[in-house]
């Protein structure tokens, strides 16, 4: 007889397959722990002009409303840590955006797990989730054990560090859950210490409207002028808060073809960031994250830099 425990490896093992770098199941239901935090984050305005994170407020902490019969969340990290970096003289770039879009990849990778899932498990019906709907991902991930959310408030693990990205799929299926894990983070406090706009404003709790990511990818006026000077040289996103962080010592590269180091990238100074024109920002940037800031917003945070 087949029973959850087997659907719960099977599952599991499917995502290894697929290239995920871990694997974690909890019950789906009403994160009441989160509940007043977030509460607590959207009433101290620390969305800044991030009016989508208004919505849904009900739904980010209940996903029983955006999976009819929800029973379980299936939390996958997938690795995103780069093998080569960017040119030392150059406007620095997140590296969870060196390579193509991870929408598109991490979308094709679940669509496979669920199909896979249902071929072999039967009629299982579900959603698949990539950073684009109201779900508290990281809660999720820690809530399966997958790591704990540390005090830049990314998940971190042990054995990995936090260059991953955290994807979803909430499905009617009930298995076996996994027991979250403890922090590790102790008395350290590198990230506070290093963050240049004071984003993390005490530990465990980031203000989203001092980050520089947020400024440099999600504000779409001009950004503040009592800024100027603190981005160290990040033109889209900011790495820093994990680049400190000891346990991204054990970070180690990536095996997704699709997310290996664009090439111009690897190649460009701060001359060819100030000098690119429209035509070949989108010609170099056509599947990548980066064309989320736009040409005039990518060149608003490079003006801002000098």
């Amino acid at each position: 007889m087949i029973t959850k425990t087997d659907h719960t490896q099977f599952i599991k093992s499917e995502a290894m397959r697929l290239g995920f770098l871990s694997c974690g199941i909890a019950k789906a239901g009403f994160l009441e722990k989160e509940a007043p935090r977030l509460e607590n984050w959207l009433n101290n305005n620390s969305h800044g002009k991030m009016s989508y994170m208004e919505k849904n407020f009900d739904k980010r902490l209940d996903p029983t409303l955006l999976v009819d019969d929800a029973k379980t969340v299936v939390s996958l990290l997938l690795n995103y840590y780069p093998e080569q970096f960017q040119n030392p003289d150059s406007y620095k770039i997140s590296k969870y955006a060196y390579g193509q879009d991870y929408h598109s990849v991490i979308k094709e990778k679940l669509k496979e797990l669920l199909f896979s899932i249902q071929s072999n498990i039967g009629e299982v019906s579900g959603r698949a989730f990539v950073d684009s709907a109201p779900v508290l991902d990281k809660a999720w991930a820690a809530k399966s054990g997958l790591g704990w959310i540390g005090k830049n408030s990314n998940l971190l693990t042990q054995k990995v560090g936090s260059f991953y990205f955290i994807a979803e799929l909430i499905i009617d299926l009930d298995l076996d859950y996994d027991n979250a894990t403890t922090d590790h983070c102790g008395s350290c406090t590198a990230c506070l210490d290093a963050c240049p706009t004071d984003a993390i404003v005490a530990p465990y709790v980031v203000d989203g409207s001092k980050c520089i990511s947020y400024f440099t990818i999600e504000l779409n006026e001009n950004i503040p002028s009592e800024m100027k000077g603190k981005f160290e040289d990040w033109a889209f996103g900011c790495d820093i808060c994990q680049d400190v962080c000891p346990w991204n010592k054990f970070s180690k590269a990536h095996n997704e073809p699709l997310f290996n180091t664009n090439p111009d990238l690897l190649s460009m100074s701060k001359r060819d960031w100030d000098e690119i024109t429209e035509e070949t920002f989108k010609a170099v940037f056509k599947s990548s994250p980066i064309k989320r800031t736009k040409f005039q917003g990518l060149k608003r945070n490079i003006e801002f830099l000098k």
